[in-house]
């Protein structure tokens, strides 16, 4: 599960800058990039949710 929150991490910076980009400077690529990366963090975080519940049984 470390491995995974790890790979969450990643993908959060990489959210994180996409994103400012697109705000501050209207990067329209940046935007798209973001959004991608945001299905991704989501499909981590059902798993995280799915691993983390076994864990505590």
């Amino acid at each position: 599960m470390e491995k995974l929150v790890k790979e969450i991490e990643a993908k959060m910076e990489a959210f994180k800058t996409d994103a400012a980009l697109q705000i501050e400077k209207g990067n329209k690529a940046a935007g798209t990039r973001a959004r991608k990366v945001s299905l991704e963090i989501e499909k981590l975080m059902k798993q995280f949710r799915k691993d983390s519940v076994e864990a505590a049984k």
